[in-house]
């Protein structure tokens, strides 16, 4: 179970809430027993940009900046996201959020499950083939 793990915002932020689900309790064993996680541009902007005060902003930048980051090109990664998000439209899929796809693009370049509470991931990987 310490398989390296991409934790999406939509984890983090039931982690901060105190919100008790499976993903959070995974997310508290790799935390606590050090186990890999990995974060990326995109999820490290939306979970800054909900942060109100400043003294959290800072502690969280600090956290967020001690994991692994993967920082691929910005346009090697948009396209890898853009191809992603065009394959499964064209199966009749739409990803309601492009930053989804973005994230996709992090997890499948560098083979990392994501830990998610989001279904547009499940969408991704049921039919996405690259």
């Amino acid at each position: 179970m310490n398989e390296p793990l991409l934790v999406d915002t939509s984890v983090w932020i039931d982690f901060f809430n105190g919100n008790e689900t499976v993903n959070v309790q995974v997310f508290t064993k790799y935390l606590k027993n050090d186990f890999p996680l990995y974060t990326c541009p995109i999820i490290i902007q939306e979970i800054l940009q909900g942060i109100k005060s400043d003294k959290h902003f800072k502690q969280v930048k600090d956290y967020l900046f001690a994991l692994n980051v993967l920082n691929d090109d910005a346009i090697e990664a948009a396209l890898g996201a853009v191809k992603i998000y065009r394959e499964l439209r064209e199966k009749g899929i739409t990803i309601r959020k492009s930053n989804d796809c973005l994230i996709a693009y992090y997890a499948i370049k560098y083979t990392l499950k994501i830990l998610h509470n989001d279904r547009d991931f499940d969408h991704i990987l049921e039919n996405y083939t690259g």
